[in-house]
């Protein structure tokens, strides 16, 4: 399946454009600033700094009229990448509350609105994504700092781009 996103400088899909289909580590040379975004096929990973570092947003199918739509801080995005959905429908992960899978652990197959409601506390210190992929989100109800997880043994927090162990809740992502 062939992904395609086309990033704009200006909101509303407005000013300087640029149409991207592969993982670009760069993406200074195309445009100075990013304030609307439509993605037409595929999904995709977009980052505040080059080589796919700082921020985190997941972005599916859709139209995103300004940066505020994808959760985002600011108008900064310095590279992005695709990602292909390959499991069956499947989707499990397992969270832990210590690091390299230590102490209390929950397996989930759903979306977790509330990470404090369903486990001891908000801190995930690991996790094991054994299939589907996921963003999980600094604060509850899916706001926050965004954190992409594809299938894979996380043994820190850091693993998958956080700082710090604080999780509010998580979803699968399910629109390819």
């Amino acid at each position: 399946m062939s992904s395609k996103i086309i990033f704009y400088e200006d909101r509303n899909f407005q000013g300087r454009s640029y149409e991207c289909d592969s993982d670009c580590p760069d993406t200074d040379p195309h445009f100075s600033r990013c304030n609307s975004v439509k993605v037409e096929s595929g999904c995709w990973v977009l980052y505040e700094k080059s080589n796919y570092g700082g921020y985190q947003y997941v972005l599916t199918r859709g139209e995103y009229p300004d940066y505020q739509r994808w959760m985002g801080f600011n108008d900064t995005i310095r590279s992005c990448r695709t990602f292909s959905h390959t499991s069956e429908g499947s989707y499990r992960m397992r969270i832990y509350e210590r690091p390299n899978f230590q102490g209390q652990m929950m397996e989930f197959s759903e979306d977790c609105e509330s990470v404090q409601d369903h486990f001891r506390s908000r801190d995930v210190h690991s996790c094991n994504v054994m299939e589907g992929y996921w963003t999980m989100y600094e604060h509850a109800n899916y706001r926050g700092r965004q954190y992409f997880l594809r299938p894979g043994e996380y043994r820190k927090f850091s693993d998958w781009g956080a700082t710090c162990a604080t999780t509010g809740s998580f979803r699968k992502i399910t629109e390819f």
